[in-house]
């Protein structure tokens, strides 16, 4: 069963599939995180893996798609996005950051925060382009990067506090860098990069004139006072970065995928050509659901912190107590593991070990990096989870 997880995705030489798989997927295998859902759900095992609520969505905002489509907004939108949606993107940012923007020609609604990425990426880079990215990381910027023929350059977030070195990260800039990818708050380690950490990387975009790329998809859950910092405020980089994020995380609507990049006018004229041809539209009805969820008042997205901060502290005190090592979390709602104290061979065994023996899917961490090896002794843990869901899992852990 581990092969599945470690499959290189290589085929025999000379076979018919080999003849008409491209060369740019060969690298990169399915998602493991997807594919522990689907292992979760052959062992009946308490999905602790892939990073969706099982709890409900607000009321407020499904009554509100409901209605959208019982108001027959069920055609194709403007590809880039609905009007009214996009003004509640830009009155969003406007009040909670203070930023100006254009909805007429900064703002391209895309399906999900994943499309905007990749969308965002083949726009602005070129085969041979170096883009910057922090490991470990969320693992479709592995895919990302090959389908744009751009090579990575990686620079490692350091356990337990997940710092970078600044010297690392400057040496990983040439004159062929591109980009930088910033995931913050991260996934999978729930680092949130503080405002001198983004004025480094701002300070080496400027000198090496390149696109700092921000996924912030988890920017309102923060937890001990931290507070996610867009990049896009700090001097100089309104006109150098793209912001990506969506609707998924702060409204607990992953399966909805109606995310957005904002950009400058020029950059988003680019993005909105390539996510014309990849996907026309996101969803009308959800659009309009979104424009009543975005205007909701600052005291529900305040409000995230301290809800998820219950489960986050739930979530640890189930896995120290089952043995864990947990490395705290700042933001996000996933906390990685060491699993050192396990003597398992790696984490792929200890991970299909945890689903199909134990009862309880998590991730493990080699999925997060380039090289294996620096994973091996990891697992990610989600929490966005009903306290009985985590409890559940609490009591089948007793069982290592």
């Amino acid at each position: 069963m581990s092969a599945v997880l470690t499959s290189t995705g290589s085929l025999p030489k000379g076979g018919v599939a080999s003849r008409f798989q491209s060369a740019r997927t060969l690298p990169f295998k399915e998602s493991v995180i997807r594919e522990m859902t689907r292992l979760a759900i052959r062992f009946g095992a308490v999905n602790l893996a892939q990073g969706f609520p099982d709890f409900p969505a607000p009321i407020d905002i499904k009554q509100a798609a409901i209605d959208a489509i019982n108001a027959d907004y069920n055609q194709y939108p403007i590809t880039w996005g609905v009007k009214p949606f996009r003004e509640a993107i830009a009155r969003k940012y406007k009040r909670t950051y203070g930023m100006e923007i254009d909805p007429e020609r900064e703002v391209t609604v895309c399906c999900g925060a994943t499309e905007a990425m990749i969308a965002s990426l083949l726009a602005v880079t070129d085969p041979g382009d170096e883009i910057v990215v922090f490991e470990p990381y969320y693992e479709n910027y592995h895919p990302d990067a090959l389908l744009c023929g751009a090579e990575r350059k990686l620079v490692t977030l350091h356990a337990p506090d997940w710092r970078f070195d600044p010297d690392e990260l400057r040496k990983a800039f040439t004159s062929r860098t591109k980009a930088i990818v910033i995931n913050t708050p991260n996934n999978p380690t729930g680092k949130v990069f503080s405002r001198d950490e983004l004025t480094c990387i701002a300070e080496l975009c400027q000198e090496f004139d390149a696109l700092a790329i921000t996924d912030e998809i988890y920017e309102h859950i923060t937890y001990d006072g931290l507070k996610h910092v867009p990049i896009a405020t700090l001097p100089g980089m309104r006109e150098r970065t793209i912001t990506i994020n969506s609707m998924s995380k702060t409204f607990s609507v992953t399966g909805w995928r109606v995310g957005w990049a904002i950009a400058p006018p020029d950059i988003t004229d680019t993005v909105r050509k390539v996510h014309d041809f990849l996907t026309v539209g996101a969803a009308t009805p959800l659009q309009h659901a979104g424009m009543m969820a975005l205007d909701l008042p600052d005291s529900y997205f305040n409000g995230l912190s301290a809800e998820y901060d219950g489960r986050r502290k739930a979530a640890i005190t189930m896995l120290e107590g089952a043995g864990f090592r947990c490395f705290m979390p700042g933001g996000a709602y996933y906390v990685m593991c060491d699993i050192s104290g396990f003597g398992a061979k790696n984490d792929v065994e200890f991970a299909m070990d945890l689903v199909e023996r134990v009862g309880v899917a998590g991730v493990p961490g080699s999925s997060f990096y380039l090289n294996p090896e620096l994973g091996a002794k990891q697992i990610r843990f989600c929490f966005c989870k009903k306290f009985e869901t985590l409890a559940a899992a609490g009591e089948r852990l007793r069982k290592i």
